[in-house]
C-alpha cells in the first residue's frame, strides 16, 4: 500500500515520493526515522503545539499518567514538536517523559503532511478555549506560558500500525483533550 493509500495524504494533495522522503528524513533524537519506527512498531504520534501552551502541558501530563497503559499495549509514543527543545525538555523531565522519542519539526513539514492546519480565531481563542485554558492552566496547575513557536498550529494524534494510519484525531480546537490510552485500544 502506498503512503497516499495509507491515509497520510490524498494522491491529489502532495507528491507521494516527497512524503516518503519526509518520513525518512524525520528523525528522533536517537537518530531513528519515523518511517523506520512506523514500519517496525505501533506508534502513537502526538503532534504538540509549543511548550508554552497550557494544553500541551496538560497533554504531556495526561500521557505521563497513561504511559504504562499505552506501552503495555505495545505502542511506542513519539512526540512531534516545533523546535522549542530546551523548554520542551524541561516539561518532559517534569512529567518523567524525557526518554520518549521526539521529532523536531521547526518547518512544520510533518504537521502539513498529516493534514494539521493553522487554527482559526475560534479554534485558538474561542470561549471554550478560554474556559478550558483557565481550568487546565490555573485550576489544574499546568500553568500559562508564553508562545515559543507557531502558536497558531493545531495539534493532532495519530496511531500508526505497520506503517499505516490506523486512527487519526485532528483537534477541532486547541482545547480538545484526547484520551490517549483509549485512542490506542483495539476497537
Amino acid at each position: 500500500m502506498s503512503v497516499a493509500e495509507a491515509g497520510f495524504v490524498s494522491k491529489n494533495q502532495i507528491d507521494v515520493m516527497a512524503i516518503s522522503t519526509l518520513l525518512d528524513r524525520a528523525v528522533t533524537q536517537h537518530a531513528r526515522s519515523l518511517a523506520e519506527i512506523a514500519a517496525t512498531s505501533t506508534a502513537l504520534l502526538v503532534f504538540l503545539r509549543h511548550a508554552g501552551c497550557t494544553f500541551c502541558r496538560e497533554a504531556l501530563s495526561d500521557i505521563s499518567k497513561s504511559r504504562g497503559e499505552i506501552e503495555s499495549r505495545g505502542v511506542r509514543i513519539v512526540l512531534v514538536h516545533m523546535g522549542d527543545i530546551e523548554e520542551l525538555d524541561q516539561l518532559l523531565e517534569k512529567n518523567a517523559l524525557l526518554d520518549l522519542d521526539r521529532i523536531c519539526d521547526p518547518e512544520q513539514e510533518l504537521y502539513r503532511a498529516f493534514g494539521l492546519k493553522q487554527g482559526s480565531i475560534a479554534q485558538l481563542y474561542g470561549p471554550k478555549v478560554w474556559w478550558r485554558g483557565f481550568k487546565a492552566g490555573v485550576l489544574s496547575g499546568h500553568g500559562l506560558g508564553k508562545p515559543v513557536a507557531d502558536s497558531s498550529q493545531m495539534p493532532g494524534v495519530f496511531l500508526l500500525e505497520q506503517g499505516v494510519i490506523a486512527r487519526r484525531y485532528r483537534h477541532r480546537s486547541a482545547a480538545d483533550r484526547p484520551d490517549y490510552a483509549g485512542f490506542c485500544s483495539k476497537k
